[in-house]
């Protein structure tokens, strides 16, 4: 793979130093530097970077006014936002903006080389997530019914898919975020979620809102033991799991997300069947620090 060309936008000639020597020892290509709304437009025509570290505050302009200039002479180009400033307004406005990547001053190397590998990843990483997702996702499930029921359900009708479904009353529903966003549901019937949820308690749930609330946390801790085993072949997922949602209730349908891979099928188990299902687009990264 061809290194990533880097341009740095910085007023300040310690920050380019550190920046640039940081970026070189890690592999990238640093073409060159800019301190100014101008000097950004002149470097970017002539040196036609992949992507732009933009520093936020400048002489005259700031980084936003940079990235949009950046984005009108080509789209194409991935900016990231370095700056000692970070608060929520400023990376709302980064974003509206389509910046890439926030990352703060001091910049920590593992962390600025993960996120531009991260952003700058390509279609094999998706291809390379589609090729075992699934798979995880089954091997995540056997082991937690494994080590909390101590029974061992079976898949039966396995599907890529991704069509509505009518739930059977409860349903889980998980956002996952990354590199790629997803979405896990877990769909099954109040009788199931009762069985399970005495088991889980060895006791009986007081009331509804305990016995959902148990079948929301095993959803949690199984979609992210899933998406950790997912980055430990990759570091660039960076999957994470959002708190579930629950629904439950009659005539509750399930719509189709719009993912462009998917997985289903039916968890057979000893207290009731499951429907699971997962996918993935490639929809906007989660990107800002915290990697």
């Amino acid at each position: 793979m061809n290194k990533i060309r880097i341009v740095i936008v910085d007023d300040s000639p310690f920050q380019i130093s550190l920046l640039s020597d940081l970026l070189n020892e890690n592999g990238f290509e640093v073409l060159g530097s800019a301190g100014s709304l101008d000097e950004v437009k002149e470097v970017i025509k002539s040196l036609k970077p992949d992507l732009v570290t933009m520093d936020m505050t400048m002489p005259g302009t700031d980084g936003l006014e940079c990235t949009r200039a950046i984005h009108d002479i080509d789209s194409n180009i991935k900016v990231i936002i370095v700056s000692s400033m970070m608060d929520d307004e400023i990376v709302r406005k980064a974003r509206k903006n389509h910046v890439s990547g926030y990352i703060q001053k001091p910049v920590d190397s593992e962390e600025i080389t993960l996120l531009i590998n991260r952003i700058m990843a390509n279609e094999e990483l998706f291809q390379e997530l589609e090729s075992y997702y699934s798979k995880i996702f089954k091997e995540s499930l056997l082991d937690i019914f494994n080590k909390l029921t101590k029974t061992v359900p079976e898949f039966i009708n396995e599907s890529t898919n991704n069509i509505a479904q009518s739930s059977r009353g409860v349903s889980i529903v998980l956002g996952i975020i990354g590199k790629y966003s997803g979405r896990l549901i877990l769909d099954m019937s109040y009788e199931t979620v009762s069985k399970l949820s005495n088991v889980l308690l060895k006791r009986e749930p007081k009331d509804n809102e305990e016995m959902l609330n148990v079948m929301g946390e095993i959803a949690n801790m199984y979609a992210g033991n899933a998406s950790s085993m997912i980055n430990k072949k990759n570091k660039l997922f960076g999957l994470r799991v959002a708190p579930p949602t629950i629904f439950h209730g009659e005539s509750i349908n399930i719509s189709k997300g719009e993912l462009e891979t998917s997985f289903s099928a039916i968890v057979n188990s000893e207290f009731g069947e499951i429907t699971m299902s997962i996918g993935f687009n490639r929809g906007d990264e989660e990107w800002i620090s915290n990697i």
